[in-house]
């Protein structure tokens, strides 16, 4: 009659403890997948935006030597009628671009991140499932 338990856990837990237990195990659980997706997440965004720092300073290190080798070639270029002209109009041109790409980062950081979505989306489901009858 007797059955086997190991260490001193019943095999089939009965009553509203038994399946109080079940019920801890399962929110543990899904608890647990959810901060390992939150984790992967982390993980993907810290990757992604490392990336694209690398990316960016090697495109504005190549970018600024263009354009410094650019604004060399037209002063000496025109050195004889406009040097000035164009020093003047190259000197404008790389502030409105500076300030153009100001206005781009401030807007692209207001715009926020998708950090976080997959797990909002994951919990949303989550709450839908346990508030069914």
């Amino acid at each position: 009659m007797a059955e086997n338990a190991t260490d001193g856990e019943h095999p089939h837990p009965h009553g509203v403890f038994g399946s109080l237990k079940k019920l801890a195990v399962t929110l543990l659980g899904v608890a647990q997948t959810r901060l390992e997706i939150l984790s992967n997440e982390i993980q993907e965004e810290k990757i992604r935006i490392g990336q694209i720092l690398v990316l960016g300073f090697v495109a504005l290190f190549f970018i600024a030597l263009g354009i410094v080798f650019l604004a060399a070639f037209l002063t000496v270029l025109f050195w004889e009628t406009h040097r000035l002209f164009v020093l003047g109009t190259l000197t404008l041109l790389f502030f409105a671009a500076g300030a153009a790409a100001v206005l781009l980062a401030r807007a692209k950081a207001n715009e926020g991140s998708r950090l976080f979505t997959d797990s909002l989306g994951e919990l949303a489901k989550d709450k839908q499932h346990l508030s069914r009858p």
